[in-house]
């Protein structure tokens, strides 16, 4: 599985932006995708999750509410949109994908929120 993600960039707090992550390969064996981000000095961080199929969804108590993770099948695709950006958000953001043996990364894409 391979997984490429677009959509970063900066923005001004209170503005929004999306994430995509393109999965590519075996995306059949993919159970869940989701979001996970890094601020420097700071460990990596859950953001949230789609459940393949279903479309379940789950997401970090910091960003519940403003972010919102959502799927095109068709597309093997996962899309992050958040809003109400805080600078607190400023992080190299993570797609990653879970197989039953293996958990898969994106190469990150840098959100950068200014006050």
């Amino acid at each position: 599985v391979q997984l490429v993600e677009s959509g970063g960039g900066l923005v001004q707090a209170g503005n929004s932006l999306r994430l995509s992550c393109a999965a590519s390969g075996s995306t059949f064996r993919i159970n869940a995708m989701g979001w996970y981000r890094q601020a420097p000095g700071k460990e990596r961080e859950w953001v949230a999750t789609i459940i393949s199929g279903g479309g379940n969804t789950d997401y970090a108590d910091s960003v519940r509410g403003r972010f919102t993770i959502s799927s095109d099948n068709a597309k093997n695709t996962v899309f992050l949109q958040m809003d109400s950006l805080k600078p607190e958000d400023t992080a190299m953001y993570y797609c990653y994908a879970e197989t039953s043996d293996w958990t898969y990364w994106g190469q990150g894409t840098q959100v950068t929120v200014s006050s």
